[in-house]
């Protein structure tokens, strides 16, 4: 079995993360062999309770496998886009991944709370690969991604490392 750790660096605060091997191969090994990944991370605008990072490709697309569109408390979820996906100013974000209209957008995210439904305004329905769960910490780590909500996540970081 594989773990990871996934951090959010100003915040002091991590959570453990069993990965998927056996429902999600193709995304697990994307994920283990690009780490350590790590930069800014953003609030769940649609999804609800979500935290994320954008990161330009570093693997080739796995494909879908064990998707949802209800992502669960502790789920680790994988999405593939492209800039034309993401370039509506309506998300708030830029596209700092520096990949341009054709690259490759790696979307790693973390839902901890319940009632999530991965559904855009621009996009429709939008299926994650499930690829991890979290098994430690995370009561805190929510506690800390609800702060990222309130609070803003300006400076803030999302991390993800080998255990």
């Amino acid at each position: 079995m594989k773990y990871v750790t996934v951090s959010l660096e100003k915040r002091g605060v991590s959570c453990v993360a069993k990965l998927l091997d056996d429902v999600a191969p193709r995304t697990c090994a994307a994920v283990w062999d690009a780490l350590p990944l790590s930069a800014p991370v953003f609030h769940g605008k649609y999804a609800r309770n979500e935290i994320y990072t954008l990161l330009p490709g570093f693997a080739s697309d796995p494909g879908k496998e064990n998707t949802t569109i209800t992502p669960i408390p502790g789920d680790l979820c994988w999405f593939s886009f492209d800039s034309d996906d993401l370039g509506n100013p309506a998300y708030g974000y830029e596209n700092t991944t520096g990949t341009g209209t054709q690259g490759a957008i790696v979307d790693l995210a973390v839902f901890y709370g319940r009632n999530n439904l991965l559904i855009n305004g621009d996009q429709g329905w939008v299926p994650g690969n499930v690829f991890g769960a979290v098994t430690e910490n995370l009561d805190e780590f929510a506690a800390a991604c609800q702060d990222l909500w309130m609070g803003g996540a300006r400076g803030e970081t999302l991390s993800f490392s080998r255990l």
